[in-house]
């Protein structure tokens, strides 16, 4: 006796009717309905062929609901998801390049200003305390 296993368990779905899980069960019977109402209210107004087309292209959306994933979520947390996304809360995203190498060296010529302040003030003050001094040494001779 063999039993199938999935590589992935998330991947398992159980089958309850006819080989379909429950979801897929329920949106195939939506659909067939979906199809005899189509018939029974445009019957008056169409032909067989005309009919049975339009019965055919209503029920497709409802019977590709049940079957599609996409991204691992199922067509009506897209659906959901996608109506949060582009409706509800929409967002205008705004692209701002930005030069990373530009950044760096504005970062090493700041380091390096500050250093150069700061050895400029060490020699400013070099220069003072040698003025002073010459002055003392002029005022006493």
């Amino acid at each position: 006796m063999e039993v199938k296993i999935n590589r992935e368990i998330r991947e398992y779905t159980e089958s309850i009717f006819f080989g379909l899980s429950m979801r897929q069960f329920i949106f195939s019977v939506c659909a067939c309905l979906i199809a005899v109402l189509l018939y029974f209210l445009l019957r008056p107004y169409f032909g067989i062929e005309t009919l049975s087309w339009v019965c055919i292209l209503g029920a497709i959306p409802f019977a590709i609901l049940g079957f599609v994933k996409y991204n691992g979520m199922t067509a009506e947390k897209f659906i959901l998801t996608w109506i949060k996304s582009e409706i509800l809360m929409p967002k205008k995203l705004i692209c701002k390049p930005t030069n990373t190498y530009e950044k760096i060296l504005q970062n090493i010529k700041n380091e390096e200003n500050i250093k150069s302040k700061k050895q400029f003030n060490i020699k400013n003050i070099f220069r003072r305390r040698d003025k002073n001094n010459n002055e003392n040494i002029k005022k006493s001779v």
